[in-house]
């Protein structure tokens, strides 16, 4: 394995991260959340990825269960939380949102559902335009200063966003946001390479989501949704849509192409997905999802394809996607 620090800040991550989103509480259940779990921190994974909306709380305990079953020593791995949602369906105004109030409450209710007494990681899960900056960076501020939290961030924030968030932490001096957690992958390009510069030059880190773009960078989908796979899954119809709207078509005929490279690399196009990622050395921890034990050592087999990606294989593999940001036609 392979590991990055989280920005400029001393905590380094797995490269190659497991998250719960989608998978815990949906596709796996308590049995098959310690096996995934098991086989990645077996194969050096120190990073486990959740938040209080993914299955309604479930997702995080089913984590926590699996992570008191595992017994591991707690200094020797990092588990993460985010707030803004809500956990319920139906959220009262208190319930969702950056306030104070829900961010402390959320926080305690996390660690509670994952059985442990810090977050390493508590991220800001949206913007929230109704509440001000000042209020969310000083409440995560407290958090840390409490104990409750080591490291707080955000996920897709915008870079001016984020940018506020900073000047007031260096105004009032409290602790900035350390990592974002956008999306990151071979058709989703333009944040992590372009807008997000001036924030790399300010320390953050990144934890990268949906590097395989919910499964379509498998090639599973070549031949229409399969039962059990990502976009089968109920009440994700809204993630299928939105998938299908953004040059589907187009996505899974690169996705055809790509599988030629990846198979004189001797790996999967999954395999070879995962790997361009971590190409950017602006990305701290490229954050896989698995419903299996396998799928998990088969996504972390996919380290061993990066070392293979030379200049060479990388401008072939550009050639295909036709969309580096700033090329132009891009």
């Amino acid at each position: 394995m392979e590991y990055r620090r989280l920005g400029n800040a001393g905590l380094k991550v797995s490269a190659l991260s497991l998250g719960s989103w989608v998978t815990f509480g949906n596709q796996v259940d308590k049995k098959l959340a310690a096996e995934c779990m098991a086989a990645a921190y077996d194969k050096g994974c120190n990073f486990f990825d959740n938040a209080e909306t993914y299955a309604r709380g479930e997702s995080e305990e089913l984590m926590g269960a699996a992570l008191k079953q595992l017994s591991w020593d707690r200094d020797s791995y990092s588990v993460s939380s985010k707030a803004f949602f809500g956990r319920v369906s139906d959220p009262k105004p208190t319930q969702r949102g950056l306030s104070r109030k829900h961010l402390v409450e959320a926080c305690d209710q996390a660690l509670t559902r994952l059985q442990v007494e810090y977050l390493d990681l508590y991220y800001c899960h949206r913007p929230d335009p109704e509440t001000p900056v000042e209020e969310t960076v000083r409440a995560m501020n407290d958090l840390i200063q409490r104990g409750k939290v080591l490291y707080w961030g955000t996920s897709e924030w915008s870079k001016e966003e984020l940018l506020a968030a900073h000047k007031v932490a260096r105004q009032q001096h409290l602790i900035p946001p350390q990592m974002e957690q956008p999306q990151y992958n071979m058709f989703t390009r333009e944040r992590c390479e372009v807008e997000y510069q001036e924030l790399y030059a300010l320390g953050m880190g990144t934890t990268i989501y949906s590097p395989l773009a919910s499964g379509v960078l498998t090639g599973k989908y070549r031949d229409g949704i399969p039962d059990g796979s990502r976009l089968g899954v109920k009440g994700y119809e809204w993630l299928r849509d939105l998938l299908q709207s953004r040059d589907w078509e187009s996505n899974l005929a690169k996705t055809e192409k790509l599988r030629s490279i990846a198979g004189d690399l001797g790996g999967s196009v999954a395999q070879l997905a995962l790997a361009w990622c971590l190409v950017n050395p602006s990305i701290s921890s490229v954050i896989t999802g698995a419903s299996r034990a396998a799928q998990v050592e088969e996504n972390f087999t996919a380290l061993d394809l990066l070392a293979k990606l030379t200049p060479d294989v990388l401008a072939a593999i550009e050639e295909i996607l036709d969309n580096k940001p700033g090329a132009p036609g891009a």
